[in-house]
């Protein structure tokens, strides 16, 4: 009998370990996979503001772009009309000098806000995504 309850005392002692280490193995399993629907949640957060600043960008850009536009065109339009009105080859030389002049001058300075624009929204558009890495970079040594 003695022998039999001490092989019942093992197996129920063996049963209680295994039973502790089960529930430890479920319990460590679910907290990393509720880690990791939090991380997955964050990281798609971050690519969705990514993608919406970068939309902001382009729509800046768009609007920019037409702006830019219409005000050529309208420049454009007041020139050919001076044209028109020139009274001399040697006034059409000048005038045609000086819009060519007017519309390199803001040809050059649209495309130095166009940069800027563009700069602004990659730099926007980058920014969540870097917070993400730099926060899994942290974890994973932090883990070390």
């Amino acid at each position: 009998m003695a022998a039999a309850d001490t092989a019942k005392n093992t197996v129920d002692k063996m049963t209680a370990a295994s039973n502790v280490a089960f529930k430890d193995g479920v319990e460590k399993t679910l907290a990393a996979l509720n880690d990791a629907n939090a991380t997955s949640k964050k990281n798609l957060e971050a690519v969705v503001a990514s993608v919406t600043a970068a939309t902001k960008g382009a729509e800046a850009l768009g609007a920019q772009a037409m702006a830019y536009s219409k005000s050529a065109f309208e420049t454009q339009t007041a020139a050919a009309k001076s044209l028109s009105g020139a009274k001399s080859v040697q006034e059409v030389v000048e005038l045609q000098t000086a819009f060519a002049k007017g519309a390199m001058e803001s040809y050059m300075a649209e495309m130095g806000r166009m940069s800027e624009i563009v700069a602004a929204s990659v730099k926007d558009s980058m920014k969540p995504l870097n917070e993400r890495m730099t926060a899994m970079v942290e974890r994973l040594q932090a883990t070390r």
